[in-house]
């Protein structure tokens, strides 16, 4: 009986490793494959069609310029950046609208370059407390709804922490960085607001709407304009900034930039915002209300909105195409959604149109490239950034800097589903 028990362990054993090494066989058949498919996917653009929308021909073109999103403002090496967090949300956005593979790869791809196995964020330093960096967290809650992979939650926990130490001012609006003491500025609502927004409601946090509206309203109240109503790219609370007007803290000129991120701050939180909300109502009529405001210094010609708003005419100044494609994309999207007026379309499409005939520049490849983009403007720092005209008109001007191409991308997909609409 012992013999017969014996032979049978044996079999058995035998028999575990012949399927161990089938299965080993057949994990590293499906790796291979996957492996391929993705190679397939990402292999080099040559060419791009001008058949396809233009959301997908900016989508292609900067996976044509940029073999992994990382590389893209001509990075060598992976960086946690809110500008690659906003092109890569803007391609996830074209991944959901067509449903090819290739446009999810790519924009996952930097998400697994930048966050390790355990959830840790390469570069990333909470205790820098600047805002920048929580807006690449916002695509991660549809690459974890997708792939079911922890390393993403586990990075979005620890961009929630960041929200819940970042040092304020005595009004409760959040610092910029922690560098910038006692300021708002208007970038950093969108940096923070829709990846918080969206946390909230999928955690049941009904309480943390208060705060979030919180930081909208603080920045109607003190960095609107009241004649114009156009806000001011920065509020220094305690006054202390050399680019502060003394008596109302604030800096000294309306970038278009900056008016263009609050703006889409506002519409991209009340994707989560609950409608029974009682700042709800309020988030919508600042919106409206903007929305007029920044109307009247839309050219009348061309569509394009001027990198200082207010002063179309004066030397130096230009139609800029940052500014202009986000005002684009808010105004489409809020017509969809319905919260402003209808009237309101037109003047999204016109801006778009004003981008696409007068700041695209298409290569024999079909590579679209946009053209007049400030590269980058703010406040402070080393050298010192005034925020005096001067300063803001002559950054530097290039061509596909990433705060343009993602909102175009998100424009143009809000002008494709309207078209789509109408079919």
């Amino acid at each position: 009986m012992n013999n017969k028990i014996k032979k049978y362990k044996r079999m058995m054993r035998t028999w575990k490793r012949v399927i161990y090494s089938v299965a080993c066989v057949f994990v590293l058949i499906a790796f291979k494959s996957c492996t391929q498919l993705n190679s397939q996917q990402l292999k080099k653009i040559e060419s791009i069609s001008e058949e396809l929308p233009w959301s997908e021909r900016m989508a292609l073109s900067i996976m044509k310029r940029n073999d992994r999103l990382f590389m893209i403002e001509s990075r060598t090496d992976p960086k946690w950046s809110y500008t690659h967090g906003l092109v890569a949300q803007s391609i996830l956005e074209v991944y959901k609208t067509t449903e090819n593979e290739k446009y999810f790869v790519y924009a996952k791809g930097y998400a697994d370059d930048l966050i390790s196995p355990d959830g840790v964020i390469l570069g990333y330093n909470i205790t820098d407390f600047n805002i920048d960096n929580i807006n690449p967290g916002k695509y991660l809650f549809d690459l974890h709804k997708k792939e079911r992979n922890e390393k993403y939650r586990i990075a979005m926990e620890t961009l929630r922490n960041q929200i819940e130490w970042q040092p304020r001012n005595t009004k409760g609006g959040f610092w910029h960085k922690l560098r910038y003491p006692w300021q708002m500025w208007l970038d950093g609502l969108y940096m923070g607001g829709p990846f918080y927004a969206r946390y909230a409601k999928e955690h049941g946090a009904y309480e943390d709407f208060d705060d979030i509206a919180k930081q909208f309203m603080l920045l109607e109240e003190y960095a609107k304009e009241k004649q114009n109503g156009l806000f001011y790219h920065g509020w220094d609370e305690s006054k202390l900034q050399k680019w502060s007007n003394q008596d109302t803290g604030l800096s000294p000129h309306f970038w278009s930039r900056a008016i263009g991120w609050y703006a889409m701050a506002l519409v991209d939180v009340l994707d989560y915002f609950p409608e029974d909300h009682p700042n709800r109502k309020d988030l919508i009529r600042i919106l409206n209300n903007l929305m007029e405001s920044i109307t009247p210094f839309q050219d009348k010609e061309t569509g394009l909105w001027s990198q200082i708003m207010d002063l179309p005419e004066k030397e130096g100044n230009y139609q800029e195409a940052t500014g202009t494609a986000m005002f684009s994309y808010v105004m489409l999207k809020s017509v969809r959604l319905g919260y402003i007026d209808q009237k309101f379309y037109q003047i999204g499409a016109k801006a778009h149109s004003g981008l696409t005939e007068h700041l695209i520049v298409i290569n024999n490849d079909g590579e679209i490239n946009l053209t007049k983009c400030c590269a980058v403007a703010g406040l402070g720092g080393t050298p010192y950034r005034d925020g005096s005209y001067d300063y803001y008109v002559n950054e530097e001007i290039r061509s596909n800097d990433p705060k343009g191409t993602g909102p175009f991308i998100l424009a143009s997909l809000e002008l494709e589903k309207s078209q789509n609409k109408t079919k």
